[in-house]
């Protein structure tokens, strides 16, 4: 087998045109060198080299050896640099953005089956997709963020950002158990139901606004809330109907009810957002358990 450090020893006398000036560029004596080259020629069976008393001169085999010797190298640099790569991303903490419900159903699980040494190399950032995107940018603070999306709503993430579908939240429709049961909620019993809204602005309002508008429905609006425990609070205590995600319905109040509304059909994408850089067998690893977790957090 060939030696690395004699390819490139091989290169540099080539490139240098001595064995003492590759000698002095990698730190070895000119004897050294020579003794090197002499092994390759042994190794090889072919005369690299023409040596007189005064000058060494590479034979044509040589420098075909050298050229190619400077690819292999080349990608054993490579090699090594990925591998180092891989070897730092397995070791270092992994920085991660969720939105509040599936902070508050999924990843508590999560947390609870991992081992103390990786759990203490997780960091946890909670916040609204829109506030953690800009986390993935040129040198911010997550390496990667699950997010959600209704349709098409104006949510963007910068072009390098990978992404990994992680599973749909169907919309419930939820009521106060204490009005009288509108079972098997057919349309025309929920149009003239007081409705409690997200606020107008947010990207969610315009969705579910196409969801009612597509069945004709007109709701009374008797509040307006993007904070879901807070929409389901006030559902409990009677103000109105709301549309919640499941995954915000894992421990919801006892004075609320989940009505089966088979032709109501709108749902939140849920998606890991990662820069490619930081992408490792780990990360693809918890994006798997994260998978896993949203289908045991479902009521």
């Amino acid at each position: 087998m060939l030696k690395p450090e004699h390819l490139r020893t091989l290169t540099e006398v080539i490139r240098r045109g001595s064995f003492a000036a590759a000698a002095n560029r990698l730190g070895y004596t000119a004897s050294a060198v020579s003794q090197q080259m002499a092994v390759l020629e042994r190794k090889t069976g072919v005369r690299l080299f023409h040596r007189s008393a005064r000058r060494v001169l590479p034979t044509s085999a040589a420098e075909v050896m050298a050229r190619h010797a400077a690819i292999v190298l080349a990608d054993m640099d490579r090699m090594l640099a990925a591998v180092e790569r891989a070897h730092r991303n397995t070791e270092q903490e992994i920085r991660l953005g969720v939105f509040p419900s599936f902070g508050l159903t999924v990843l508590p699980g999560l947390l609870r089956e991992m081992e103390p040494e990786d759990r203490a190399g997780f960091r946890v950032s909670v916040a609204e997709p829109s506030q953690l995107i800009p986390g993935l940018g040129v040198g911010g603070e997550l390496d990667a963020a699950i997010v959600y999306q209704v349709g098409d709503s104006g949510l963007s993430w910068p072009s390098s950002v990978r992404r990994r579908w992680l599973g749909e939240d169907p919309f419930k429709v939820v009521l106060p158990r204490s009005w009288p049961s509108l079972a098997p909620y057919e349309v025309a019993q929920l149009v003239d139901l007081p409705w409690i809204m997200h606020h107008p602005a947010s990207s969610d309002a315009s969705v579910l606004d196409g969801v009612f508008a597509r069945w004709d429905l007109h709701p009374r609006v008797v509040g307006h809330s993007d904070d879901l425990s807070a929409t389901l609070a006030m559902v409990g205590a009677s103000l109105g109907a709301a549309l919640i995600p499941e995954l915000a319905l894992r421990g919801r109040p006892e004075d609320v009810v989940v009505a089966d509304v088979p032709w109501l059909n709108v749902s939140r994408s849920i998606f890991a957002l990662y820069l490619p850089d930081r992408e490792s067998a780990r990360l693809r690893l918890l994006f798997d358990a994260l998978v896993g977790g949203m289908v045991g957090a479902c009521p």
